[in-house]
């Protein structure tokens, strides 16, 4: 057989695969993303619209390679449809009736429908965490907390394009993609940390890890509230200069499902040392793990001026639930240790994540990279979000050599992910809190 022959017979194979949801769902594609080409074609520049024709193979692909995927691209764009519906008016869209329409005002205008996605993330961990001391391995608490992460993530979409449309009828001066400051790009990483956990949790047939995962999206969720009622973050505002560039859609996005799956990574990791600290019995021995967390917990309130102001009671309350959940976590480690999945699985999801992570992290780098020459006129000014955002890369690249090349496994590579969590942490918020530089935008 030669190799045309034997090509033909593998896409045969592959097409053979597809059932008719798989091709009704690439035929919505197709058609939806045509239709949005024809009719805002006027308000794209040349870049846009190739950014929209990629997106229709790789919507396709990716509903095809994870059917759940396709089910909730379908669900997100019917409720964020319905939502533009109920925002027509006599005279088109208004933003005003999302103030008056039922329907905008408790459930599917951004702020109602991110509200919602905030609480279920909570009810979603709480439930998981449920399920791990439940009697039954295959709980109905855990399969709960399943559902509840898979709602909380269409309402953290729906949110999101509704919050699209919503910048457009302010202006079309001052619509823009929602991933442009601290409060959009917060709700980005909680839904997709928890869809790459998602799909992990498909992938192994295991929802041990969920409260573990959902741990760390209900501290992003945490904060995102408490800059939402103490800063307003929530108000759509006009883009800085900046940002005001199509390089924005794709570096931001890209760099975000880097800080996601190395976020699950870390937890996956802390899942690893708990299991395999287990049958500890000194004390000492456990502190370093308990350290790190109180670290981890304690990162937002540092990484804010004036902790004490503005809420810092909140944040007191905050960082001390989170250091009694990990102290928790340790004190029950024997009974959270029969419900983890193996050693081998959590090995498996931790270098994934962070394998994933680092590619979309590097694509991000050099999408900035090609961003900066555009807006500043270099590649590259050791700006402090761009030094430390090379720190990040070179420790994932470090921690992969030493996987690939060295064999790393086990204990020191779960400590290594875990406090590379720290890492990512200050590159995210610390620079911007701390350090002055182009970079300096989102400030708290």
């Amino acid at each position: 057989m030669n190799t045309a022959t034997t090509t033909l017979t593998l896409n045969e194979g592959y097409l053979a695969r597809r059932n008719w949801f798989d091709w009704l769902f690439a035929v919505v594609v197709v058609v939806g993303l045509g239709y949005a080409l024809q009719r805002y074609a006027a308000y794209m520049d040349v870049y846009e619209k190739g950014i929209l024709l990629a997106a229709i193979p790789a919507m396709i692909w990716l509903g095809w390679f994870w059917r759940p995927l396709a089910v909730l691209m379908l669900t997100v764009a019917g409720f964020s449809l319905m939502a533009v519906g109920l925002y027509q008016g006599a005279e088109g869209g208004e933003l005003a009736r999302s103030e008056t329409v039922f329907g905008l005002k408790y459930f599917l205008s951004s702020q109602s429908a991110i509200l919602w996605m905030s609480m279920v993330f909570f009810i979603s961990t709480i439930f998981y965490w449920v399920g791990v001391f439940a009697k039954s391995e295959q709980s109905v608490m855990s399969l709960l907390g399943s559902r509840l992460a898979w709602l909380a993530v269409v309402l953290a979409l729906v949110g999101t394009m509704v919050r699209w449309y919503e910048s457009y009828l302010l202006g079309v001066d001052i619509g823009h993609i929602p991933v442009s400051n601290l409060y959009e790009v917060f709700v980005m990483f909680c839904w997709m940390t928890a869809l790459f956990y998602l799909y992990y949790e498909h992938h192994y047939d295991t929802r041990a890890l969920g409260g573990f995962v959902m741990l760390v999206v209900s501290a992003a969720v945490g904060f995102l509230l408490w800059y939402t009622l103490v800063r307003q973050a929530h108000e759509i505002q006009p883009l800085v200069p900046a940002l005001k560039s199509w390089w924005m859609k794709l570096h931001v996005p890209a760099n975000f499902i880097g800080y996601g799956t190395f976020a699950l990574s870390a937890m996956v990791a802390f899942a690893y040392l708990i299991k395999q600290q287990a049958t500890e019995t000194k004390w000492y021995k456990l502190a370093p793990l308990w350290l790190l967390g109180v670290v981890l917990c304690f990162e937002p309130i540092v990484f804010r001026k004036g902790a004490t102001e503005n809420g810092g009671s909140y944040w007191m309350v905050y960082f001390g639930i989170s250091a009694l959940i990990v102290a928790g976590i340790l004190l029950a480690r024997k009974r959270i240790a029969a419900r983890l999945p193996s050693f081998e699985i959590l090995d498996d999801v931790m270098y994934k994540a962070i394998a994933v992570g680092f590619a979309f992290f590097t694509i991000a780098t050099v999408l900035g990279a090609l961003w900066a020459a555009e807006a500043w006129g270099g590649y590259w000014s050791w700006d402090p979000k761009e030094t430390w955002a090379l720190i990040v890369w070179l420790n994932y690249a470090a921690w992969l050599h030493m996987r690939l090349m060295k064999g790393l496994r086990g204990t020191v590579s779960s400590w290594w992910a875990l406090a590379g969590l720290a890492v990512t942490t200050f590159a995210f918020l610390g620079v911007n809190m701390f350090l002055s530089g182009l970079h300096s935008y989102g400030e708290l």
